[in-house]
Formats: C-alpha cells, sequence, structure tokens
C-alpha cells in the first residue's frame, strides 16, 4: 500500500508528489514495489534490505540520498512467536522522504484519524520526523513488554499444576520475544548515537527530542532485559515444577495400584482350584469381600499416615 502526504505524520493525503511530501509504504506487492524503483527512484538494493526480515538497523549517507534502518516492534498473527520485530527504512531525498515496512504496524498508522498524526503536525523537519519514530518505537516496545509480562503471568499460573511440556513451549515463545526486543533495541540506540555524532547532517536535530527517544528505548531495553533474566530463572524452576508433579502423579498412581493388588491377591488365593477350607461356607464370599475391604482401608490409612497421599 503506497500512500502520498503533504506533510510528515500524514495529515493530508495528495495523489501526486510535491516538494517534502511524505510517502507511506506498507505491505507493498510486486507491482508497487516496481512502481517505487521506477517512478520514486528507489535503489533496488535499499528496497531489498528494507524487505529483508533479518535486516540489521543502520544509517547510509550517499549524495543524492540518505538511508536510515530501524527495528521496530510488531504483533504476530500466527501461531509462531506472539510478538516481533521487523525493520523499517526511511529513505531521505531533497524532494521527498520514503517510510517502507514489511507489513502494518503502530508505528506509522494509515488510519484516517489518528493521533500519531496530532504528534507530527508541528513537524517540518526530517530527522526531526525520525526521531519521533525512535521515540514512538521505544514506546510501543514498552506496552508490547507489558503484555508480554501479562501472558507470561497467566504461563505461570497454569505451570504450577502442569506436567506437560505445552506451557514451557508457551514460555520459551516468550522468551523469544524478549530476545528478539533486546536485540533490536540495541541495534536502534547505536543507529541513534550515529544520527547524533553524524557530521552529513545539516539540519539542526532537536536536542531534547533526541535525550527522550534515548531515554525511552534505554528504558525499555533494560525493562526487556529484567524480564529475560527472571524468565531464565523462570524456565529451569519450572522445568523442575513440572517434573516434580509427575513424580507426585507416578507415585500416587503406584498407591492406587498397591491398594489395589489387595483385594486381587485376596480373590486369587481363594479362587484356586484347591480346597481352601471355606468352599463349603454360604459366609464364604461375605467373609472374603470384607476382609479385602478392610485389608485396603488399612493401606489407605498407612499410606495416609505417612503423607504419601
Amino acid at each position: 500500500m503506497i500512500k502520498i502526504f503533504k506533510t510528515f505524520g500524514g495529515y493530508t493525503e495528495i495523489s501526486t508528489l510535491e516538494k517534502e511530501c511524505w510517502i507511506n509504504v506498507t505491505q507493498p506487492s510486486h507491482e508497487e514495489i516496481q512502481r517505487l524503483t521506477d517512478e520514486f527512484h528507489l535503489p533496488a538494493d535499499a528496497i531489498n534490505d528494507i524487505l529483508d526480515a533479518d535486516e540489521r538497523p543502520r544509517v547510509e549517507f550517499d549524495e543524492d540520498w540518505s538511508l536510515v534502518i530501524m527495528r521496530i516492534p510488531v504483533k504476530m498473527d500466527n501461531n509462531g512467536v506472539p510478538f516481533h520485530t521487523l525493520p523499517l527504512g526511511i529513505y531521505i531525498t531533497d524532494d521527498f522522504t520514503l517510510t517502507l515496512c514489511l507489513q502494518n504496524n503502530e508505528i506509522l498508522p494509515i488510519e484516517q484519524i489518528s493521533p500519531f498524526r496530532e504528534q507530527y503536525k508541528q513537524i517540518t523537519d526530517v530527522y526531526n520526523f525520525i526521531l519521533r519514530l525512535f521515540l514512538r518505537s521505544g514506546s510501543w516496545y514498552l506496552k508490547y513488554l507489558k503484555e508480554i509480562n501479562r501472558q507470561t503471568s497467566l504461563i505461570e499460573q497454569d505451570l504450577e499444576k502442569s506436567i506437560k511440556n505445552r506451557e514451557l513451549n508457551e514460555l520459551l515463545k516468550m522468551e523469544k520475544c524478549l530476545v528478539y526486543f533486546i536485540t533490536s533495541i540495541k541495534a536502534n540506540e547505536i543507529v541513534l548515537a550515529k544520527l547524533r555524532n553524524s557530521k552529513k547532517i545539516k539540519t539542526e536535530i532537536n536536542e531534547d527530542l533526541l535525550e527522550d527517544a534515548f531515554i525511552e528505548n534505554k528504558q525499555a531495553l533494560e525493562t526487556a532485559e529484567i524480564y529475560s533474566d527472571i524468565q531464565s530463572g523462570m524456565m529451569d524452576a519450572f522445568a523442575s515444577v513440572i517434573s516434580n508433579n509427575l513424580n507426585v502423579v507416578m507415585k500416587q498412581l503406584t498407591l492406587i495400584s498397591i491398594i489395589l493388588m489387595i483385594p486381587t491377591l485376596i480373590a486369587s488365593i481363594f479362587g484356586m482350584n484347591v480346597p481352601n477350607l471355606m468352599e463349603n461356607s454360604l459366609w464364604a464370599m461375605p467373609f472374603i469381600m470384607v476382609c479385602s475391604l478392610l485389608l485396603s482401608f488399612l493401606g489407605v490409612l498407612l499410606f495416609r499416615k505417612r503423607h504419601w497421599f
């Protein structure tokens, strides 16, 4: 999807290119990718890099254009990890600024009415616009981290009584999300540092905005690292819990088998085809039943006294 806006943030949508306009491209089709190359003259290598899900954040400067690639958090709808990170490319020329991402995201919403556009209403400089993207990205990292923590707490409650690996697999997916987040946030900080120290940026960068972006990303990084450390220890602990729960279940099944073995043994003895002194008694059957139940009950009392049940 390609949308052209007159100003950063997409306040006014236009149909043709204007000076210093913003072009937002998400989930491009093959035809749209071809249009980016033919009409907007984007280098094919730059497009391929941005659309590569594993591309690392970086900054490139050329005579006619500049390229900034950052990684942003996204929510996944498939059955894999619930959260991931994708590259967001910002291609800058004298005529326009183009943002390109592999899928729709919360960093660059495209709805007609959005709080995002209010944030950028007064932004006219592209590099301060980029800092706003980093700031918004850090905020969404924190929001998704809170969601990861909430889902982890729900998994913990199920793990306490679980004897299967399903909950551990879910916990492992949360751990993967945190690893993706930590790696991406660290790389984004390196890009921010390069933007701050670059001598090729001629416009004045808003220092307050830059500092806010650094603080937001640092907070997201520290939060993700704390959650990751907690989950690493929790994975080991709950692996032992699952093993212990399984041992408890096996012990209970063994005790039940022993209790059931008592009447089975008595019935086997008196059911043998040999004289047993009670073959002619009318009270043989009730006597055997009472003895079986009594011995089983005594076995249960013995096990409960030893706290095996």
